[in-house]
């Protein structure tokens, strides 16, 4: 539950401030006309997403217990893995500039009086985030439970539908920089549990043959198939057997990622006066 919340606080948040600053961008312009053309891309990058991840939580499930449905559960893990772990940096190097980014892409298509191509850069803007959301929540559901993980999603994004609504109706500032610094480390947790289940299930394919020893047995203290190990399993990657190499990716992803995570600030900061200075 806390995973999902994580992540659809996290998405919520991009997605609906995309929407927020286009909305408040053609308020400004004289332009509410458009206002039903970004709603109509939301809802079909929203039906979209819910669509293609029904057809694949079915899929698989119509493959339980068989080794197709470890196999693909493994690919989404490490997509999952991968594109928020991508993501995370994108946001962290991009967060400042989205604003300006949005409005001159919203000019250009102003510019052509397009009304449909409103309708699909507010898709295409949105879309990457339910996109990204129906991966990991999907990767979340096969790690977990469909309870906790349609908890969690339902509250998450309450919470950044709020944030959104402030943001647009009250003008209220926020530090979307350092907002998505925090959540970027919290998300490197979860990227490296999803890496953990990754390796676990291809030792029990039988397709890494080395480091499949289980280092100790914590069941008897907490069992990562109990409701408070399974949020720990979602959250920190928690199990109660795991092998050499599941503990060795585990350190050696949140290692390597927060390290550059944190450096790629801390260089976009360090530019910032420099191209002041510059100018």
């Amino acid at each position: 539950m806390l995973a999902s919340f994580l992540i659809f606080l996290r998405e919520g948040i991009e997605a609906s401030m995309i929407v927020a600053i286009l909305l408040a961008y053609l308020d400004k312009v004289g332009r509410r006309e458009y206002f039903r053309y970004v709603v109509a891309g939301v809802v079909s990058a929203l039906v979209f997403a819910a669509v293609v991840g029904t057809i694949i939580y079915v899929t698989v499930h119509d493959y339980a217990g068989t080794n197709l449905q470890t196999e693909i559960e493994t690919a989404t893990y490490l997509l999952a893995t991968v594109v928020m772990t991508y993501m995370t940096f994108w946001m962290r190097s991009h967060a400042k500039d989205m604003s300006r980014e949005l409005r001159d892409r919203t000019d250009v298509v102003l510019g052509r009086g397009a009304k449909v191509s409103m309708a699909l850069m507010a898709f295409q803007a949105v879309g990457r985030e339910c996109l990204e959301a129906m991966v990991f929540t999907l990767a979340i559901v096969f790690s977990s439970s469909v309870v906790g993980a349609s908890v969690g999603a339902g509250v998450g994004t309450i919470i950044s539908l709020a944030f959104a609504y402030t943001m647009y109706r009250l003008g209220h500032r926020v530090n979307i920089a350092r907002a998505f610094k925090v959540l970027g480390v919290a998300l490197m947790f979860f990227a490296a549990g999803l890496l953990v289940d990754a390796v676990q299930n291809l030792q029990q394919l039988g397709w890494i043959h080395f480091m499949n020893h289980a280092l100790w047995n914590s069941t008897s203290l907490l069992s990562d198939q109990s409701t408070l190990g399974d949020v720990a399993h979602s959250f920190f990657g928690y199990a109660s057997q795991p092998t050499s190499l599941q503990l060795v990716s585990y350190l050696a992803y949140l290692g390597i990622t927060i390290s550059l995570f944190l450096a790629v600030g801390k260089r976009s900061q360090s530019a910032k006066p420099k191209a002041l200075r510059n100018s």
